[in-house]
């Protein structure tokens, strides 16, 4: 399907209409799952907790990992997150506070905060695009990184 370009074609337009269909069934989970990632102690307090110093900031896993399981639900086909975003989740989660994080804060947590932003950025992307008809095209840039997190651009 590599060196046939109308075969790729086809198959992307595929798997645009399998996101969107997804993205639709799974609507109203996905705009909850946002609104707890956009709680006051998620998003807010959480950026906070950073630039304060506080081990508070590893709390925001538990919401990266509520987002990442609400992303892997809408995958087309089952596909597995492209690897820059399998590498920011591996680094900002499964991280736990030691006395030794203090001396090492910002290469310790922010690997946290950058994962939740990530995975918040996809979530917010898939609740933009879950009202669309058809798959956009031109493709606006979140609809791109969408096919771009499930590996069909």
């Amino acid at each position: 399907m590599e060196n046939d370009p109308l075969a790729f074609l086809k198959e992307k337009q595929r798997l645009d209409g399998v996101l969107l269909n997804n993205l639709k069934l799974h609507a109203v989970a996905l705009r909850e799952t946002l609104q707890r990632a956009n709680e006051y102690r998620a998003y807010e307090d959480g950026m906070y907790r950073f630039y304060y110093g506080s081990w508070k900031v590893f709390r925001l896993q538990a919401k990266t990992a509520e987002m990442t399981t609400a992303l892997a639900a809408i995958s087309p086909d089952g596909r597995a997150f492209c690897a820059p975003f399998q590498d920011i989740m591996r680094a900002g989660m499964d991280k736990k506070f030691t006395p030794e994080t203090n001396g090492n804060w910002v290469a310790e947590t922010l690997p946290i905060v950058t994962a939740y932003l990530h995975a918040r950025y996809f979530l917010e992307m898939c609740v933009e695009y879950a009202s669309l008809e058809a798959p956009p095209q031109p493709m606006p840039s979140g609809w791109a990184a969408l096919t771009c997190l499930f590996n069909f651009r």
